[in-house]
């Protein structure tokens, strides 16, 4: 199953349309609810644009204007709800989300994508380095996890679940890895190493083609 195309891409949307789901609120509300429920933690919030996600829920239908407070000399503030639409919309996006693995382009496998311009020695090196910081990241996690726990209910911390065992599984990955580079027992790493040293491209590098995996 595909994903269907969005009217609206930005998961900022979504995360305003689920916090709408609550109650009417205006936009300052919103972001201050985001914040306090811990919503900046799985989804980047950039609180500045807020306003005009909120606009461009409203032109698509996916929110409305519901009452518009007056407070004395204060400045008047609207606020919005979530319409019908908005909420075909916002449960439709979840599903797919959920459903639908999609491809993404995480930074780290674009450098071990391109670290054969590195020594291998180099390469572990840096490894290691990013091994002790997923180390401390997820020892990290784990306390704070545990902390939550005492105060919220599982329901409400499964996506920093997920994020602990996601870096669990990165580290254990590098550490196996390493491992491979450093027993040389990784296919190509003598040549990888022999290029280095020498400068020479290996032959069984040259005229080297992924194959074509689309499909």
């Amino acid at each position: 199953m595909a994903m269907k195309r969005r009217k609206l891409g930005n998961p900022l949307a979504l995360a305003v349309m689920a916090t709408l789901c609550q109650k009417p609120m205006h936009p300052y509300e919103i972001a201050q609810t985001l914040r306090r429920q811990g919503k900046d933690i799985s989804t980047k919030i950039n609180y500045g644009s807020l306003y005009t996600v909120v606009q461009n829920l409203e032109k698509h239908g996916f929110v409305e204007v519901t009452e518009v407070e007056r407070q004395g000399n204060r400045p008047e503030r609207t606020i919005y709800g979530l319409t019908d639409a908005g909420r075909q919309e916002m449960t439709e996006w979840i599903s797919d989300l959920m459903a639908v693995p999609v491809k993404e382009f995480p930074i780290f496998e674009t450098a071990l994508s391109l670290m054969g311009v590195l020594h291998p020695d180099e390469v572990v090196r840096l490894l290691e380095e990013r091994l002790k910081n997923l180390e401390v990241q997820a020892a990290s996690a784990r306390g704070a996890l545990e902390k939550l726990y005492e105060t919220l209910p599982r329901l409400f911390l499964v996506e920093a679940e997920y994020q602990l065992h996601m870096v669990e599984a990165q580290a254990q990955w590098v550490r196996g890895f390493l491992e491979e580079i450093e027993k040389g027992s990784l296919p190509g790493v003598d040549g990888w190493r022999r290029f280095h040293d020498t400068g020479e491209m290996p032959p069984e590098f040259q005229d080297w083609e992924a194959p074509d995996t689309e499909t």
